[in-house]
């Protein structure tokens, strides 16, 4: 298979990796030619690593090489029975460079976007066939990260779904089929443990390194998430929570937080910048966190159910199958369990009423109890 990636950052040389990896030809195609030699270069260098840990011997690090070229024009890719778009989150940038590489490829070529937020739809329709257009949304980092989210438009055929499927999963990625709703299933799904632990920290209940202790000790979960904001980029991130914030028609369970918007305007980005929740310059003393095991549980049932109700909406709405959502979550997020199987642990009488205990003191439509839940605490059933 002919595979066109179409920008040469760190997902889209993380997307051609994994295409030549399972033997694809594949061409990276970026206007900047510094950008194309940079990527070779990570390459170069991450096959050396794979290679110096025995994960890969020589020939194989050649063989993965000789399956990537470098090229400076979408004309370039012309031979494509694939592209994957791994550009700007831009929706007039992306459907001006649908439009111009469609006039390149053949009728049959699939043209995908690796977008975690825009619609698939909207980019579709910047097509002349629209049913060829699917989403195909990796994880950073691409190699790495087990899932792949696949998105049809309304306008996808179901022949171009199909073969997306089929030639992910012959990538050795686990694949989740997502609804073409704002944010997927992860960037959806995942928002409550940014926000509500934003919203703990704006009401004064702790600060930010005894949260992240909380998750962290309490949950499992291998970052908190002030240390993932700071990891991913408060700039990204915040872009993000605004994306599908606004796409929900300002559904105030998305709504963002003030304090992130604040340092994203100051420049403090997190590790890129040096500075975000915390301070990376050299030197500097990471903040001890108030341990306290009584408020630490306050924090995380409190996030941890709101993750929990935002999972079992989009069951409820038909975004993804409960399998998916919980494969989606452990493997595009490395969260330590599917959060319908944690709250089937947790027991649903138990998510029910936290939820309603939240609405009843703050009267905010944030901490409205999802239908389903509500619905399999009457029948008295389970998600698994």
């Amino acid at each position: 298979m002919n595979v066109g990636i179409i920008g040469s950052g760190t997902m889209g040389s993380g997307i051609a990796q994994v295409a030549a990896t399972s033997g694809c030809k594949v061409k990276v195609c970026d206007t900047k030619q510094e950008a194309l030699d940079k990527s070779k270069a990570s390459l170069e260098k991450i096959l050396n690593r794979l290679v110096e840990k025995g994960r890969i011997d020589d020939a194989e690090k050649s063989r993965i090489q000789s399956n990537i070229s470098y090229v400076a024009s979408l004309k370039d890719l012309g031979d494509s029975n694939l592209t994957i778009e791994a550009i700007i989150e831009n929706l007039d940038i992306k459907q001006k460079v649908f439009s111009e590489l469609e006039t390149y490829v053949s009728d049959d070529c699939i043209i995908a976007s690796n977008t975690s937020s825009l619609s698939i739809a909207s980019i579709a329709a910047s097509l002349q066939k629209p049913e060829r257009c699917v989403g195909i949304h990796f994880f950073n980092p691409a190699p790495l990260m087990k899932l792949v989210e696949v998105i049809p438009a309304v306008q996808t055929s179901k022949e171009v779904l199909e073969k997306s499927v089929e030639t992910i999963d012959s990538w050795k990625k686990v694949v989740a089929v997502a609804k073409d709703t704002p944010g997927f299933i992860v960037n959806r799904v995942a928002r409550p443990f940014y926000g509500e632990s934003l919203r703990i920290y704006e009401e004064g209940l702790a600060d930010f390194a005894t949260i992240d202790w909380a998750l962290k000790s309490l949950g499992g979960f291998r970052m908190g998430p002030f240390e993932l904001m700071d990891f991913i980029g408060n700039d990204v991130n915040y872009t993000v929570t605004e994306t599908v914030f606004t796409a929900f028609y300002f559904d105030p369970r998305y709504k963002p937080a003030f304090t992130q918007k604040r340092l994203s305007e100051a420049g403090y980005l997190g590790r890129k910048s040096g500075k975000g929740y915390y301070d990376y310059a050299e030197g500097a003393v990471k903040p001890e966190p108030k341990q306290d095991e009584a408020l630490a549980k306050t924090i995380f049932d409190r996030v941890l159910v709101m993750l929990i109700n935002e999972a079992a909406d989009a069951l409820f709405l038909n975004i993804a199958s409960a399998a998916d959502i919980d494969n989606a979550m452990t493997k595009g997020v490395n969260y330590p369990k599917g959060l319908l199987a944690w709250a089937d642990e947790k027991g649903i009488d138990w998510c029910v009423d936290q939820l309603d205990a939240m609405y009843s003191e703050y009267h905010e439509d944030r901490y409205r109890c999802s239908p389903l839940l509500r619905k399999m605490k009457r029948e008295g059933k389970t998600f698994f």
